[in-house]
């Protein structure tokens, strides 16, 4: 399977991680916010135990530390979490790396830690989180994918369904989705759609 799959969901709890595993998911993102290093390494470990023997691949955002002790084999990095990390301790552990990005001195320092995949976003205006970048517009992916060449590409922020088709005509291999999913009003049909889109792709 390729990694990460073309429909990635981020979610921020354990509940989301089963439900969306039990969905057959195959790339799920775990990114809870606010926790010390005991709480992080807990909730990695229990969505570790969920995803096991499943066809789900969990990626870690953010607690390196606990990805590493907890066994896991995905990481994701935003800028801030990439300085203080240790990369030489990622490695080592084995963990396949993602990196955000924003700008173009972001893209040079992620690609400068030889990343798994890019992240770019926000594609479009988010209310999840208060962005300190415009959103980045779909021409933007097609840019970042020509800089980036064989990397997986993984486009955020804003993505709804509808806009699948042209986002991956742009450039992107993977669309990372946050509220299309968590707040739909119907979660687990939308999941459907997008593992749908995902089968029919090449």
């Amino acid at each position: 399977m390729p990694y990460p799959d073309r429909f990635y969901p981020v979610v921020d709890s354990l509940q989301w991680v089963e439900r969306l595993t039990r969905l057959g998911v195959g790339t799920i993102q775990l990114r809870a916010k606010e926790l010390d290093d005991s709480q992080a390494l807990q909730i990695v470990s229990d969505a570790l135990a969920i995803t096991k023997g499943t066809q789900a691949k969990l990626v870690v955002n953010d607690y390196w530390r606990a990805a590493v002790v907890a066994g896991a084999e995905y990481l994701h990095l935003g800028q801030e979490d990439l300085a203080d990390a240790d990369l030489k301790a990622i490695r080592e552990a084995g963990l396949k790396l993602g990196i955000s990005t924003h700008d173009d001195a972001e893209l040079a320092a992620a690609l400068e830690a030889q990343p798994d995949y890019v992240a770019l976003g926000p594609i479009f205006f988010t209310t999840l989180k208060s962005m300190r970048f415009e959103p980045q517009g779909i021409p933007k992916i097609t840019e970042w994918k020509k800089r980036i060449g064989n990397i997986p590409l993984v486009a955020i922020g804003g993505i709804k369904f509808e806009h699948a088709a042209e986002i991956f005509a742009a450039g992107a291999d993977s669309i990372a989705v946050v509220s299309d999913v968590t707040q739909s009003p119907d979660p687990d049909a939308r999941v459907r759609q997008w593992l749908g889109l995902s089968k029919e792709a090449p």
